[in-house]
């Protein structure tokens, strides 16, 4: 790469992978051509403004009408509504999508940029989840590469430098356990959004958060990973690192172990999927040894927190269950922060609404995932309002 300057998109601008990528942007000089949110249109009026992007985007179309508004003044190209924000990356001459849009609304997006050639930085996991091998199909039939923006698949694309892909022994993914590592079930019950929204090390997005705490977001990143690396669940362990100060790591054939250590901060994943296979001067803080305690590892306990089991099943059984599974995570995640549901009825509504959809695993192509996924949602909210009757 001559030119260490890039043009790109930023989906999901306004949440916090999509903000952090905006930094490293204004750090790094790369030029912004465009912007999506689902509806805060204060935050993107004053990104357009500060970037000059020539276009946005807004998921919700009233949202849309009343940036079009605001943003009379500046020539910028307004786009409405989810289909507008695949017609802004497909006309955008940008050379990176950086998509963190989240959940199942971040997988036509992906499609889209893949479609029109963009290099793809990818922190929409969902995408891979729900249509892993639909994507990554696509990604091949047009010769772009996919750079993940998640820490653990950005340090295992990084270690995966330190040898040959046939020597590889198992991907080892790290987990923070989450707030509530090494408590059992009956601990959860009372557990209140507040609670589990109290990441120990990383400052996310509610639904990542929550998600985290259940480990389900350790779930799809397995589904993740498998499908972006190539590898089958029996070749990545699961490990937690209390600390998540070692990202993930690569274990080979000579049981030598490659690790990426950093101090926790998403900005360096957007870095590094602008510029791979290059580095640049560092945008986050030096990990300073000298004042680490301890880096300290466990088990992840899938008797409690049984959707990252789940998870590695929904993956061995194929088809359209990693999108049931996904669908139904996020009805029951939305309903928990809602206060509708408690925390343990997360567990309870996922599995049931996958257990109650297992012939979907037949379902290989898009349209067939996707009728999965409404199919899924409306019976994960039907187990919602059953239990919030309770």
């Amino acid at each position: 790469m001559t030119d260490n300057k890039r043009s790109l998109l930023v989906l999901g601008s306004t949440g916090s992978v999509g903000t952090q990528a905006l930094d490293v942007a204004k750090k790094e000089g790369h030029k912004v051509l465009g912007v999506s949110a689902n509806r805060d249109v204060r935050q993107i009026e004053e990104q357009v403004r500060f970037f000059g992007c020539p276009a946005c985007a807004m998921a919700d179309e009233s949202a849309a009408a009343e940036l079009k508004i605001k943003l009379a003044d500046t020539g910028a190209k307004v786009y409405s509504g989810a289909d507008g924000i695949n017609e802004m990356i497909l006309e955008s001459d940008a050379d990176v999508a950086l998509n963190s849009i989240i959940g199942e609304a971040g997988l036509l997006p992906t499609i889209s940029a893949l479609q029109s050639g963009k290099r793809l930085a990818l922190a929409n996991k969902e995408s891979l989840v729900v249509a892993g091998e639909i994507v990554m199909g696509l990604a091949k039939e047009k010769g772009v590469e996919i750079l993940p923006v998640d820490s653990e698949h950005c340090a295992i694309y990084q270690c995966l430098s330190a040898g040959r892909r046939e020597d590889v022994k198992k991907l080892i993914l790290t987990a923070s356990g989450g707030p509530f590592y090494g408590k059992k079930r009956e601990e959860l019950s009372a557990i209140s959004p507040a609670d589990a929204l109290a990441h120990p090390t990383w400052s996310m997005g509610a639904k990542i958060t929550i998600d985290s705490a259940t480990l389900m977001n350790k779930g799809f990143e397995v589904i993740e990973a498998a499908h972006l690396f190539g590898v089958s669940a029996d070749k990545i362990d699961v490990v937690v690192q209390r600390e998540s100060i070692i990202h993930s790591m690569v274990e080979y054939i000579d049981n030598s172990i490659i690790a990426q250590l950093s101090v926790p901060d998403m900005r360096l994943c957007v870095q590094y999927a602008l510029s791979a296979p290059e580095r640049r001067e560092a945008v986050i803080d030096e990990l300073d040894f000298t004042k680490l305690s301890q880096i300290s590892f466990g088990k992840p306990d899938m008797d409690t927190f049984v959707l990252l089991r789940l998870a590695l099943d929904t993956l061995d059984r194929g088809g359209a269950m990693p999108a049931v599974l996904n669908a139904a995570n996020e009805v029951a995640v939305s309903a928990f922060l809602s206060e509708k549901i408690g925390f343990t009825d997360i567990f309870d509504c996922v599995s049931e609404t996958v257990s109650s959809l297992s012939a979907r695993e037949s379902e290989h192509n898009l349209e067939g995932i996707l009728a999965s996924d409404r199919e899924a949602r409306e019976k994960a909210l039907n187990i919602v309002n059953a239990m919030n009757r309770k």
